[in-house]
């Protein structure tokens, strides 16, 4: 087992770009997020970050710039290419099928066939499906009251989300891209996922990119922090006691650019 202080990066971005037409949306944004890393992604409305957590998962191609995935420099042309890598994103509308079950969405787009001629005709092995999500969801230490049976619209937001998150986890992928994950959760629920995303990030030596507005909870949860505005990649804040009023001052451009950060 590699000791995480010597392996690579999980992911590295050097001077990415890009382009659409005449605008650009990124001026040469780099960082690094590494084995049981959790690094969060902020920045006002319009400085970047949707555009660069696309390019990261495959949707857009940058139009300068690399980008290195455990060490190796890869160019990923669709999202399923940077989801057989190990980039897995979790959106906002976490993309569930409410009236599916839990096991029914974890295996959701990757379902397990029977062998043979009953395969062939689209029949699936439900009960070996069923049994790995429920030792899965159970491993990752979440609670889901009639697991065996619930669907997915008769669940709580956060436990909505925790099924979300640990069906990334559960194909192991090595990185996760989370979308405003506690977007419209309570206080307690917030809590909850907060730690299942610590957690999964630790035990499974993950890397995690959280894009939020919320800088009390990037403060909580990030090992470091990269402010973003206007497509600069303007400040990383380092934890383990993050300041949210120096992200506000670096986004709103009320504190300066940080010397060492150079556009490409």
């Amino acid at each position: 087992m590699n000791d995480i202080s010597t392996a690579p990066n999980i992911l590295e971005l050097r001077s990415i770009r890009k382009e659409f037409g005449t605008i650009v949306a990124l001026k040469g944004v780099s960082f690094t997020v590494g084995p049981s890393e959790i690094v969060g992604l902020v920045g006002d409305n319009g400085a970047g970050k949707s555009t660069l957590v696309k390019i990261i998962a495959g949707v857009h191609k940058a139009s300068k710039g690399e980008m290195f995935f455990e060490g190796k420099r890869v160019v990923h042309n669709s999202p399923s290419e940077a989801r057989d890598a190990g980039i897995e994103t979790v959106f906002q509308d976490l993309a569930l099928i409410e009236i599916f079950d839990v096991a029914e969405n974890i295996f959701l787009g990757r379902e397990k066939l029977l062998g043979g001629f009953l395969g062939r005709l689209g029949f699936l092995r439900q009960r070996q499906m069923k049994a790995e999500a429920i030792a899965a969801i159970k491993e990752m230490g979440i609670n889901l009251p009639g697991i065996n049976s619930s669907k997915i619209g008769q669940l709580s937001g956060g436990q909505r989300q925790a099924v979300s998150i640990a069906r990334a986890a559960f194909w192991q992928s090595k990185l996760l891209l989370l979308d405003e994950p506690t977007a419209a959760l309570g206080v307690a629920e917030t809590a909850e996922v907060e730690r299942l995303v610590k957690r999964i990030t630790t035990d499974n030596k993950l890397g995690t990119l959280i894009i939020s507005h919320d800088m009390p909870q990037v403060s909580r949860m990030c090992d470091k922090v990269v402010v973003m505005r206007q497509g600069h990649h303007v400040a990383t804040l380092q934890g383990p006691h993050i300041d949210p009023e120096e992200l506000v001052a670096f986004i709103t451009g009320a504190k300066s650019r940080q010397a060492e950060l150079v556009d490409a």
